[in-house]
C-alpha cells in the first residue's frame, strides 16, 4: 500500500483536478532554465532577425528587387514562426503540457505547417530566380520582374496555407487513425498525427521542391565555375566595356547564388531528419520517443532563425542596413535612398 501511494503521488498531471489530464514530465530546475533560455533565444532570434530583414528590404529603395522581395516574404514566414509558433512550442516542450486551449492548438498546428512550407516554396522560387540571374545576367531583369516575383509570393502563400488548413483544421489528418487519436488525446496535449496518405503527400511536397533545388543549384555552380574559368582565361586581354559590365554582373549574381545556396543547405539539413522521421512514424505506429521528436522539431524551428545570420555574415548591404536601423538613422527622411552598396556610405 505504501509503495502504491508513493507511485501515485509521484505522478504529476497537466491539470491536477481535470479528468483525462495528460501526464506531466517536468524537468528539474537547472535543465528547465537552460531549456527556456535556449528555446526562447531561438524565438527571439527568429522574430528580431527576420524583422530586420523585412524592414531593410521594404525601407531601402536600393533593395527593391525581385529577389529581395522573395527574401522579404521568406523572412515574413520565418518571422511568423518566431512569433506565433516557437513561444508556445517552448512552453509545450519544457512543461510537456499544452496550456493554450484546444482551439489555438489547431491554429498553432496550421500556422506551424503553413509557415514552414511557405519557407520551402519561397526557397524553391529563389533558386529559379538565381538560376536565371546567373545563366543570363544581362536579360535577367526582363525575365524575372517584380510582377513575376509577386506572382511567386502569392502562389507560395496560397498553396502552403491551403494545404495546411485543409488538413489540420478540418481534421482530415486523423481519418483512418481514429483509434490512435483517441488513445493519444488527453487534456493538456496538442498533437496532430498524420495518416499514411497525408504524410506521403507531405513527403512529396518536401521531396519534389528539394530535388528541384538541388538540381538547380548544381547547375548554377557548374555555370559559375565555367564563367570563372572564362574570366581567368581572358583576364589579360583588353575587353570592351560591355564585356566588363557583364562580368561584374555575373560575379555579383554568383555571389548571391552562393549565399542563398547556403541558406537552402541549412534548410535541408534542418528539415530532412524531421521529414524522414515523420514518414517512418506514420508507417511504424508512431514509435519515435517524445524527446527525439522534440529535438527534430526544434531543429526545424531553429532554421527560421538561421537565415538572418547567414545574410549578416555574407551580405555587406544587410550589415549596413542593420546599423542604420538599430542606430535610428533609418527614421531620417532621406534614409531610404542610402547607397548600401558603396563603401563610402555614411553609416559609421
Amino acid at each position: 500500500m505504501v509503495n502504491n501511494f508513493s507511485q501515485d503521488e509521484a505522478v504529476e498531471l497537466c491539470y491536477e483536478h481535470v479528468n483525462g489530464s495528460c501526464i506531466k514530465t517536468p524537468y528539474s530546475p537547472g535543465p528547465r532554465v537552460i531549456l527556456y533560455a535556449v528555446l526562447g533565444l531561438g524565438a527571439v532570434l527568429a522574430a528580431f532577425g527576420n524583422s530586420l530583414v523585412i524592414v531593410a528590404i521594404l525601407h531601402f529603395k536600393q533593395l527593391h528587387t525581385p529577389t529581395n522581395f522573395l527574401i522579404a516574404s521568406l523572412a515574413c514566414a520565418d518571422f511568423l514562426v518566431g512569433v506565433t509558433v516557437m513561444p508556445f512550442s517552448t512552453v509545450r516542450s519544457v512543461e510537456s503540457c499544452w496550456y493554450f486551449g484546444e482551439s489555438y492548438c489547431k491554429l498553432h498546428t496550421c500556422f506551424d505547417a503553413s509557415f514552414c512550407f511557405a519557407s520551402l516554396f519561397h526557397l524553391c522560387c529563389i533558386s529559379i530566380d538565381r538560376y536565371i540571374a546567373v545563366t543570363d545576367p544581362l536579360t535577367y531583369p526582363t525575365k524575372f520582374t517584380v510582377s513575376v516575383s509577386a506572382i511567386c509570393i502569392v502562389l507560395c502563400w496560397f498553396f502552403s496555407v491551403t494545404y495546411s488548413f485543409s488538413i489540420f483544421y478540418t481534421g482530415a489528418n486523423e481519418e483512418g487513425i481514429e483509434e490512435l487519436v483517441v488513445a493519444l488525446t488527453c487534456v493538456g496535449g496538442c498533437q496532430a498525427p498524420l495518416n499514411q496518405n497525408w504524410v506521403l503527400l507531405c513527403f512529396l511536397l518536401f521531396f519534389l521542391p528539394t530535388v528541384a533545388m538541388v538540381f538547380i543549384y548544381g547547375k548554377i555552380f557548374l555555370v559559375a565555375k565555367h564563367q570563372a574559368r572564362k574570366i581567368e582565361s581572358t583576364g589579360s586581354q583588353v575587353q570592351s566595356s560591355s564585356e566588363s559590365y557583364k562580368e561584374r554582373v555575373a560575379r555579383r549574381e554568383r555571389k548571391a547564388a552562393k549565399t542563398l545556396g547556403i541558406a537552402v543547405a541549412a534548410f535541408l539539413i534542418s528539415w530532412l531528419p524531421y521529414i524522414i522521421d515523420a514518414v517512418i512514424d506514420a508507417y511504424m505506429n508512431f514509435i519515435t520517443p517524445p524527446y527525439v521528436y522534440e529535438i527534430l522539431v526544434w531543429c526545424v524551428y531553429y532554421n527560421s532563425a538561421m537565415n538572418p545570420l547567414i545574410y549578416a555574415f555574407f551580405y555587406p548591404w544587410f550589415r549596413k542596413s542593420i546599423k542604420l536601423i538599430v542606430s535610428g538613422r533609418v527614421l531620417r527622411s532621406d534614409s531610404s535612398t542610402t547607397n548600401l552598396f558603396s563603401g563610402e556610405a555614411d553609416i559609421d
